[in-house]
């Protein structure tokens, strides 16, 4: 079964890719490596989930908010790579950040939103490497920013 008819099994139609929003390119790819800069919880084009977690966002939005920020790398890789998806053998690492509050201590929680989708969608070759780090804030207000690093070929 194919990436895309795994996400759609999962309810999941990729977006069309947001723009950058600063002087950066979404994807960069070097030899069998893909880079996808951070991706912000967005839908239609705005960001969906704001605030911090441990103030305004629950763990429960958290986690959406991953979850939205993965779809929104998939759409970037799937727009970049000549073979869509279908050209990922591997996810290496997801890189999360956590706008929240400096009690809040979940952060590993609310990447799960990311992880879990990834390992939906691509199996064993979804299984990676993950740093999980809260920050004071996000562009845009974003709740989470997620980044990935992938193999292809």
């Amino acid at each position: 079964m194919t990436v895309i008819a795994r996400l759609a099994e999962l309810g999941i139609k990729l977006p069309v890719p947001m723009p950058p929003v600063a002087t950066y390119v979404p994807v960069t790819i070097a030899g069998n490596l893909v880079t996808v800069s951070g991706q912000l919880p967005a839908v239609d084009g705005k960001v969906a989930v704001t605030g911090k977690l441990g103030l305004s966002v629950s763990l429960e939005e958290g986690q959406h908010a991953a979850r939205l920020c993965l779809i929104n790398v998939l759409a970037q890789l799937n727009a970049a790579l000549p073979g869509g998806l279908e050209s990922i053998t591997k996810i290496i690492r997801l890189g999360g950040f956590i706008a929240a509050t400096p009690e809040f201590s979940q952060h590993a929680v609310v990447m799960n939103g990311a992880s879990d989708l990834a390992v939906a969608a691509f199996g064993d070759a979804g299984r990676h490497a993950r740093s999980t780090i809260g920050v004071a804030s996000l562009p845009l207000d974003a709740a989470v920013e997620v980044e990935g690093l992938f193999w292809i070929g």
